[in-house]
């Protein structure tokens, strides 16, 4: 197959994130797979504006706004140029590129989550209300009878609310890579862990304020930050005006080696964010046997946090505080969770992923009706596996 992938960023972007991730992981995998794959994307510093990498050609054009237009020019050009696609992936971060303006190809539409709650958190009211507007009125009906692809059951409810066919939703989890051997650093206490990118709506500060009211009751208790993004100066302020800088550590960016070692040393890890589509860090977490603790109503963070099994779900930062510091003072269950999230990362793996896309992808370009493939429960069993000490985790 020929096809085009649109998404706003890649993974080298600065704000690159999970999201970008999955994207470079679907495209490397289809090209593997002998396909011919073009990604369009938003200009910036840290790239060229053309290259291939795994298989895979980038093409870099626009701005943050610029790049839905700039993506429908280079479809057209391209299919001038080098013939029609078989098949367009339009990845609908928010707003669509709205890629069937752009060409006859059958276009499959990808989304992560629906940005109800971030539209008023990160921009103005009127653009909020513009942005919102576009994402939960216009696309649907310019994309409706199109084939959908949800990374979530969550994302998926969400998008039968905006009036898209549910049987039209696959269900295509993220996947996870095999973490690589590393040696966790021995600690004086336990570590708390929060990955992702460093924006607003991650809600970082809600770990901070935990971190603080638990430290009394948890000697040595330590706040580790690991990502980088647009909201980092912010953080860094109310890290200071809390006078948390003895034990809140705000890491940046870190290569994929130290990310590992950071999860493998840590207790738990937090996700306090509005919204995520699915939670790869939670998942990647609990490839090192660390469970986690989410809000219930952030989107897809309900289903890779599996309640009481592999990690909790809360309503807010009170029963978030309150379940970390129960976590801390059973390390029975802390054990426990541990081993069950260990299980659960084992069964998301990229290479699963990749078929699942290969298969739709191709009843797509073949003019299949959409379909709902993937969507099923998967429960995760109790496991008995032997991973760390609740000593080696709080030590």
């Amino acid at each position: 197959m020929r096809i085009a992938l649109c998404n706003w960023r890649d993974l080298a972007h600065p704000e690159g994130g999970g999201a970008e991730l999955y994207a470079r992981m679907v495209a490397e995998g289809l090209a593997a797979a002998g396909h011919d794959l073009t990604f369009l994307c938003a200009a910036h510093d840290n790239a060229p504006k053309e290259e291939h990498h795994n298989g895979v050609r980038y093409l870099r054009a626009g701005s943050r706004t610029g790049v839905y237009a700039a993506a429908r020019r280079a479809i057209r050009r391209l299919e001038a140029t080098e013939g029609r696609f078989d098949v367009v992936v339009d990845v609908q971060n928010g707003l669509p590129f709205f890629a069937g303006w752009a060409t006859q190809a059958p276009v499959v539409v990808l989304v992560h989550h629906v940005h109800r709650e971030q539209w008023p958190v990160v921009f103005s009211p009127p653009v909020a209300a513009l942005g919102w507007g576009i994402e939960s009125r216009v696309s649907p009906r310019l994309n409706r009878g199109r084939q959908y692809v949800a990374v979530s059951r969550s994302t998926r409810d969400e998008l039968a609310e905006l009036g898209v066919e549910p049987r039209h939703v696959a269900i295509i989890h993220n996947g996870t890579q095999p973490p690589p051997q590393v040696t966790a650093e021995q600690t004086e206490g336990p570590h708390l862990v929060v990955l992702g990118r460093v924006v607003k709506h991650k809600r970082i500060e809600h770990a901070i304020d935990l971190t603080r009211r638990l430290r009394d009751r948890h000697p040595g208790l330590r706040l580790r930050v690991v990502g980088d993004g647009w909201w980092r100066d912010e953080v860094r302020d109310y890290v200071a005006a809390c006078g948390a800088q003895k034990y809140v550590d705000l890491l940046g960016f870190v290569d994929e080696e130290t990310k590992h070692r950071e999860l493998a040393a840590a207790s738990l890890l937090l996700v306090p964010s509005v919204k995520e589509g699915w939670g790869l860090s939670v998942v990647e977490a609990a490839s090192h046997g660390v469970p986690a603790i989410g809000y219930r109503g952030a989107g897809g963070v309900s289903e890779s946090i599996e309640d009481g099994t592999t990690g909790l779900l809360v309503d807010d930062l009170e029963e978030m505080t309150a379940a970390v510091d129960g976590l801390l003072t059973d390390p029975d269950t802390l054990i426990r969770l541990g081993n069950n999230a260990l299980a659960h990362a084992a069964r998301f793996t990229w290479d699963e992923t990749v078929r699942a896309w290969e298969h739709l992808l191709l009843r797509a370009s073949w003019g299949h009706d959409p379909t709902a493939l993937g969507d099923h429960e998967h429960p995760v069993p109790s496991a008995n596996l032997s991973i760390k000490s609740a000593t080696r985790r709080s030590s």
